[in-house]
């Protein structure tokens, strides 16, 4: 089993078993942010996550789920002061959900607002076909002195990501971005100290079942040949990286 592994975006409490998946990433010593996408999901997170050495609690509002969930903000703003990660936030401009981007762009704005106020927040953001207003945002928003965001799954260009890694951002990348042939050549153009690892788990699938979050091993491992470097080289760098992410 490789050492040091980051799973930065993990969905630990939509698994059968939550305290089990928990369980799972503290005894493979695992670094995982366990998102959430609703505020109301962030304290029985946090309960979990409290006592373990590895496993983090995001606090969320998925753009997904604004449509039906925006009156939880009031929650979710509550929970802040509490949250030093928070997340899955952002923007979906998808066909499912596009119906209320201008309600997502509202929370999400909101959302920078609020945590540039706070400060000390490491976000880690969804911009499923909206990219550049999510980079516009966070630039407008969020200044670096103030938070770090985390583009999640990012599908982006490469000169949004180019953008995006010039104002401090990081990437959390996973195994189905490296399957993706315009996908993966966006991930080989990151910079080495701006990459994180996902799983993305229960969301994504590996070879049809759940990932979870040892899976993000594979993901090293695929990262590390596409980029012609030794794997434990590369974890070492993605495990430098979340500890300059998280003492910043």
């Amino acid at each position: 089993m490789i050492s040091n592994l980051v799973d930065f975006h993990c969905h630990l409490d939509l698994y059968r078993n939550h305290a089990a998946a928990v369980a799972e990433s503290e005894r493979l010593k695992i670094f995982t942010l366990a998102v959430t996408t609703t505020p109301r999901a962030w304290p029985r997170n946090q309960e979990l996550a409290a006592p373990t050495k590895y496993v983090r609690a995001a606090l969320g509002l998925h753009p997904q789920l604004v449509k039906e969930r925006a009156h939880e903000l009031p929650i979710w703003r509550e929970y802040l002061a509490r949250a030093r990660y928070v997340g899955e936030v952002g923007l979906d401009a998808g066909p499912a959900f596009y119906a209320s981007f201008e309600s997502q762009r509202k929370v999400f704005e909101t959302v920078l607002r609020d945590c540039a106020d706070q400060g000390g927040k490491i976000l880690t953001i969804h911009s499923v076909r909206a990219a550049k207003v999510v980079i516009d945002m966070i630039e407008a928003l969020l200044p670096p002195t103030r938070g770090v965001p985390v583009l999640h799954w990012f599908t982006g260009s490469k000169s949004d990501a180019a953008r995006a890694a010039k104002l401090g951002m990081y990437f959390s990348i996973n195994r189905e971005m490296l399957r993706n042939e315009r996908h993966r050549s966006t991930v080989m153009s990151l910079p080495l100290d701006r990459l994180l690892t996902e799983t993305d788990g229960p969301f994504a699938k590996i070879d049809g079942r759940d990932a979870r979050s040892g899976d993000v091993a594979m993901t090293v491992e695929e990262l590390a040949r596409l980029r012609s470097m030794p794997t434990a080289e590369l974890t070492g760098v993605i495990a430098a990286n979340l500890k300059r992410l998280t003492t910043t």
